[in-house]
């Protein structure tokens, strides 16, 4: 009979797993000078918050709707052609990592996290939570709470890899343990930082196997 874990991963996607910073800049980019606006602005505005966030503040006279679909049209194109890939140690600590006891919660949707998963040779876990799962995105705890849910996991089980400050904030909401990688410095609120995934993938096994 096989044990089921009892501890838990969480991974954020963008900027955890996958290397996608320089991809983002450039689909927000194209998004600005597609609208005439400063893509050094817009970018600035879309790290810290939603696309429909992001267009009210930097184009608060467009139709949210059009804005988004252009968004989409670029970000998928990026799945299809852009270059990008996986951070040091992710294959590795995927591979690792038993059935049911990971997820992933992102902000972008799930065909895309697929298309860059396929290109970089990650596997996907049976439970990804994605921007059309959750009601509300983080800095709310929803995304993570449901993530839990779906592995029948407690929150105080589970432990959240987060490169930004909106993701940390939900899984500290959440009740869940959170560790940043990938960032110079920490991100405040963390429970542990590492400043890449690679520094943090013994430590994450050793989690899951307590």
């Amino acid at each position: 009979m096989i044990e089921e874990p009892k501890r838990y991963v969480l991974f954020d996607v963008d900027g955890t797993l996958i290397d996608a910073i320089d991809n983002q800049r450039r689909v927000w980019g194209a998004w600005a000078e597609r609208y005439g606006l400063d893509p050094d602005e817009v970018y600035r505005v879309a790290l810290r918050t939603r696309p429909v966030e992001t267009f009210a503040q930097v184009a608060p006279d467009r139709d949210p709707r059009e804005c988004l679909a252009a968004l989409h049209e670029l970000e998928d194109e990026d799945v299809r052609s852009g270059v990008y890939g996986a951070f040091d140690g992710a294959s590795e600590l995927l591979a690792a990592l038993r059935p049911g006891a990971w997820a992933l919660v992102t902000s972008n949707y799930g065909h895309r996290v697929r298309g860059r998963f396929a290109r970089t040779g990650l596997p996907v876990p049976e439970v990804l939570v994605d921007a059309a799962a959750a009601e509300e995105g983080k800095p709310s705890p929803v995304p993570y709470l449901q993530a839990a849910a779906r592995l029948g996991a407690d929150p105080q089980d589970c432990l959240v890899i987060e490169d930004a400050p909106s993701g940390v904030q939900a899984g500290l909401r959440a009740g869940m343990t959170v560790w940043g990688v990938n960032a110079p410095v920490a991100v405040d609120g963390v429970h542990r930082h590492f400043g890449s995934l690679r520094e943090a993938v013994g430590d994450i096994l050793a989690f899951t196997s307590r």
